[in-house]
């Protein structure tokens, strides 16, 4: 098979293919890194290459292969990883210079479960500063673009991976996700993400949200072109289907999913930012892939959403930024952290006088959010954890209870808007609610690709003075032929369910048109 061929089958069929012998892993490695090559100068996705070592690893990977080995499942993959994630001799900066110098001694446990699966990695991917913005551009590495429109985001914080699996560069690769981090990536640039249940894969960093913050804590998860491969990745970092872990954490076969019998809650709004008219669409469009096979669906609506963006705002800013002001001390800022945390630390009465001003000028977006910063007392976080615990409940009591349930399945905006234009970021802290909902209650969320914006249906949103209003219209001004994903919940610790609705609507998405299938990179 050519280079090109081999850049754009799936890492399942890949693996398959190197088990069987039709291809070497080197010709795969060899692939995927002449596809780097091509697109990275236009996309800055790739920021650490191990293209040597990963080279000598294939070699030795045909090397077993022949002598008749055992072969793992990942046997010989490339793939690539989320420049946070430690890997044994390079450094995880999450773009902040101080770390640049510092190589890690080992593999993160993740990173590690992936190469014992047999997966080569060719090198990292690039980051949002701090992991902190759906746009992935720091001092360390700069700015990723979307292989879709290279003057648009490829999001963030795991942008980097989105943008080179779109492009071909790689077939799959993990990162986090606390807000978003996975799931806006794949809807920005058209492929499959899942963030697993709290406490599945929790992400051990040191540079983000301050450690110590438990009550909403990032997961590992998965980015690629296929639901397979996510549901391949997801178990190996699981590390297995039933891995020897205390406290038990099996994971279910999505093959087991009988998606006929499947109660599904569907919304197109949470209440906080209207989405696009394609983003609608596809939301409607992929509940209706579900009834079609049998499922029970049902229009809904989550409760009190915009509650719940406060409490997620509240909880991760109640040290007032100081975790992260003394990481970042002495070094460059990405203007949009230095914005925050000049929120974030504000004295109380200069934050009445922010907050006034916003509320004085019609900015009701951003007051949404600023609202939220303040440091807090120690009592003050115990009572955001508990009105979290509050609205665990009530979400779950309304998945129970309200008509046509118990749900099974949630599907909902991945994010109001399309890829928007580099810099929007700023504006557009989480474009609404739809990402930061499922961290907040911690269950298991995908994304799926669907479809791409058409050109009679770039916006039907209202000119503004809202700034956050008016960065959403202007993101979705020339927005046509963007993907758009839709978001895939599960209960918690039901992965499985999710990723069997995920497969599903993705098989029907292919057999459209205007399925995102690949860039014109």
């Amino acid at each position: 098979m050519g280079n090109e061929a081999l850049t754009q089958l799936s890492a399942t069929e890949l693996a398959a293919r190197i088990a069987r012998g039709d291809i070497s892993s080197v010709e795969a490695l060899e692939a995927h890194i002449t596809r780097i090559e091509q697109v990275n100068p236009a996309l800055n996705a790739v920021v650490v290459k191990r293209y040597d070592a990963a080279r000598s690893e294939a070699q030795a990977a045909d090397e077993r292969r022949a002598r008749g080995e055992p072969l793992p499942p990942l046997h010989g993959v490339p793939i690539t990883v989320k420049e946070c994630l430690d890997l044994a001799g390079t450094p995880s900066t999450f773009g902040i210079q101080a770390l640049a110098r510092k190589p890690a001694a080992e593999d993160g446990v993740y990173v590690a479960r992936m190469r014992q699966a047999g997966a080569i990695v060719l090198g990292k991917t690039n980051v949002a500063q701090a992991l902190l913005y759906i746009e992935s551009d720091n001092p360390v590495y700069g700015r990723t673009n979307n292989p879709w429109n290279l003057a648009r985001t490829s999001g963030g914080s795991s942008g980097g991976e989105g943008a080179i699996i779109a492009a071909g560069g790689s077939p799959l690769g993990i990162g986090t996700d606390i807000g978003g981090s996975l799931r806006v990536p794949a809807t920005f640039n058209g492929i499959v993400s899942l963030k697993p249940t709290k406490g599945r894969m929790s992400d051990p960093g040191r540079y983000s949200i301050p450690l110590g913050e438990r009550a909403i804590v990032s997961q590992i998860g998965a980015l690629a072109r296929t639901t397979d491969d996510v549901a391949l990745a997801i178990e190996t970092l699981n590390g297995g289907r039933a891995p020897a872990v205390e406290p038990p954490m099996p994971l279910g076969d999505m093959a087991t999913v009988d998606v006929a019998r499947l109660r599904v809650a569907y919304y197109a709004d949470d209440g906080t930012l209207a989405v696009s008219p394609a983003v609608r669409r596809a939301v409607i469009e992929a509940a209706g892939m579900l009834a079609g096979r049998g499922a029970q669906v049902l229009e809904w609506r989550p409760p009190d959403v915009l509650h719940a963006v406060d409490i997620f705002y509240g909880l991760l800013s109640s040290d007032g930024g100081a975790t992260l002001s003394g990481i970042l001390r002495g070094g460059q800022k990405d203007p949009r952290i230095a914005q925050l945390l000049t929120l974030a630390s504000a004295p109380a009465p200069m934050l009445a006088s922010v907050r006034g001003l916003l509320r004085a000028t019609g900015q009701k977006r951003t007051l949404e959010v600023a609202r939220n910063f303040g440091q807090r007392r120690t009592a003050d976080y115990w009572r955001l954890v508990e009105a979290q615990m509050a609205y665990q409940q009530r979400f779950l009591d309304a998945l129970d209870r309200d008509d046509g349930g118990p749900f099974d399945v949630i599907i909902a905006p991945a994010c109001a808007v399309p890829a928007f234009p580099h810099g929007a970021s700023k504006d557009l802290l989480t474009a609404g609610g739809y990402e930061v909902l499922y961290n907040l209650l911690g269950y298991p969320a995908g994304v799926v690709p669907v479809t791409r914006v058409r050109a009679d249906e770039e916006s039907s949103r209202k000119r503004s003075g809202d700034r956050v209003e008016r960065a959403a219209r202007a993101a979705e001004q020339g927005s046509a032929g963007l993907p758009i994903g839709v978001q895939v919940v599960a209960r918690p610790w039901r992965e499985h369910v999710a990723l069997a609705a995920m497969r599903a609507i993705e098989e029907d998405a292919r057999k459209r048109d205007d399925f995102p299938a690949s860039p014109p990179l």
